[in-house]
Parts: structure tokens; sequence; C-alpha cells
């Protein structure tokens, strides 16, 4: 934003971007800074990026991305809805780390996007988990009910119950499948169409292998990786399976000893009024428009200070 890297802009080196946050906000090395840019550009991590790339940042498959030097970015549309009205005077803001220029403390968010994009991580001895929503019905939840959450790379949710106890507590677990068709017939194969969040193609298919390497899974002939991100499938795989064998029976197998299904906790930790507190979605979202109206007051006082200057100045 500080750059101008607006939606409409034109992308810009992610070289250079990396040189201004560690010179303005965050002085400790350029690895964690573009690692975090890449994360914000990458669909299959999060629900809405935030970052707009250009070039190489990656697959799903689990390529890494090239060198900030070849890269380019700015923002997308929905991260400008994080930033809107913040010269507005809506959020505090303290000097960084050398004094010599001011950061916000927290963002005049137009929508929580601790919840829409989700959270991961661990602090002095506490771990939040906050799986991503999907955005319109994290408003329209705002009103009525949040279904539950949903993952940018897809898959099933097993189950309500998790979901529920997760929303009424702040702590549950959900078990999330891949999205999966099985074909019968004469060439008998099981087509694996979504993965689960945070799983990636080519470590998945090498698990399968070994799997069935070690005999611990039976009837697969051959494991085929068909994806094709420019033919709008980015997941594709085709397990092909020998003849008389139960389909039905190896997609279970799948789904008990890889990573076809896995269990996602959910706890949610987050800071409020400084201090870290689990916290169930109603207070979560109370707190968020408790600062959506304090950042639309602040707005308003700022826009009627100008216009009494402006008026004086008449």
């Amino acid at each position: 934003n500080d750059l101008g890297l607006t939606p409409t802009a034109a992308t810009s080196k992610c070289a250079g971007i990396i040189g201004e946050t560690m010179k303005r906000y965050h002085p400790h090395g350029d690895a964690s800074i573009y690692d975090s840019l890449v994360r914000m550009a990458q669909d299959w991590v999060l629900r809405y990026r935030l970052v707009h790339g250009q070039g190489n940042f990656g697959s799903i498959a689990g390529l890494p991305p090239a060198a900030h030097r070849y890269t380019e970015a700015r923002l997308t549309a929905v991260a400008n809805e994080l930033l809107n009205d913040i010269d507005h005077e809506t959020v505090d803001f303290i000097d960084n780390y050398d004094g010599k220029y001011r950061e916000p403390l927290v963002l005049p968010a137009k929508f929580p996007n601790l919840l829409v994009n989700g959270s991961d991580g661990i602090a002095v001895g506490i771990a939040t988990h906050i799986p991503p929503h999907n955005l319109k019905e994290v408003c329209l939840g705002l009103l009525k009910v949040l279904p539950g959450p949903d993952f940018p790379t897809g898959g099933i949710v097993m189950g309500r119950q998790g979901v529920v106890e997760a929303y009424n507590t702040g702590y549950g677990k959900l078990t999330l499948r891949a999205r999966t068709e099985v074909v019968e017939g004469k060439s008998p194969h099981i087509l694996i169409k979504e993965v689960p969040f945070q799983v990636s193609r080519i470590p998945l298919l090498e698990e399968i292998g070994q799997l069935v390497k070690d005999e611990r899974i039976s009837g697969i002939s051959a494991v085929r990786d068909e994806s094709s991100a420019r033919g709008g499938e980015p997941v594709r795989i085709v397990v092909e399976l020998k003849r008389g064998t139960d389909p039905h029976m190896v997609l279970n197998q799948l789904y008990q000893f890889s990573k076809l299904q896995k269990t996602i906790s959910i706890n949610m930790w987050a800071l409020t009024d400084g201090y870290p507190r689990r916290m169930p979605l109603k207070e979560l979202m109370r707190k968020f428009l408790d600062h959506r109206q304090q950042v639309i007051r602040r707005r308003t006082e700022y826009l009627l200070r100008e216009a009494k200057r402006r008026g004086h100045v008449l």
C-alpha cells in the first residue's frame, strides 16, 4: 500500500517489496518476508488471496516458488478492503522498530480476515488453528448461521458435531476427506478430484506408492497424475485398480492409511485487548463488529474535522 501497489497498479519486483518491508517494518531477514508474501499469493493456501502474484509462486503439487528476483506482486481487491480508510485516522499507529516510520496496530478491515482466511501458529505455550471460511457465509453468519469451514482446496467435512463444538466453545475437531469418484466396469479406478487442506499432490502420490510397495494396500495396479491447472483441474489423480478388486474397499483403505483423510483441530485463540483468549464464534464476531463500529466512528469524526477545517479556510 505504501509503495502504491494497489489492485489497479502494475506489479513490482518482489525483491524490491521485501527490501522496503525489511527497511520499514520487519528487520528480521528476507526469507521469512518472502515466505509470507508467497503464501498470501497461493489460492490453495488462502481462501481469498491477499497478493496477486506474477510469475512462479509454487503449486499445489508441492513445487517451490521461483526466487524473489524473478517474481512480481501487487495487492488484490480483497486485500484493498483490509486497508480501506487507513489514512482517515481510523486505527492507532505506533513507531516502527527504529522510530523513522509509523505502523498500524491493527487494520481497519471491512471483513474478519481471521475467520475468512484462517490462522495457524504457535506462540508461547499457546497454539491457534482457525480454519478458513466462505466470505459470503461469514457475512450472512453475522446475521444468521455459519454452516462450517470452507477450505480453498475443497474436500468434504464428515459430520457437523466437531464444527458445532468448535463454534460453541472455541475448540473442536473435524474429519476432512478428499472428494473422490469411484468408476466401476472393465477398467475400475478411483478418481481423486479434491485433496484435504494443506495436502500437496506430489507427496500424496509418493505416499500412496509407498503404501502399495509396503503391501499395506492391495488391489492398486497404478497411480497416475492427470492434474492440469490450465485445464481447470488442479487436482486429478487416477488410482487404477486390478480386475476383481472392490474399489470401495480400496478407497476405505486409502482413507485409513493415507492423507486422503485427515483430522483438523479447530482451536480459536486470538489476541483481544492485548491478551490471548480462546473465543467461541459468537464472541469472535462480536469483537469484529465492535472493531468495525469504532473504525466507522473514527472515520466519520476525521471527515467532520476535515470539513470544519476546510469550512474555516473558506
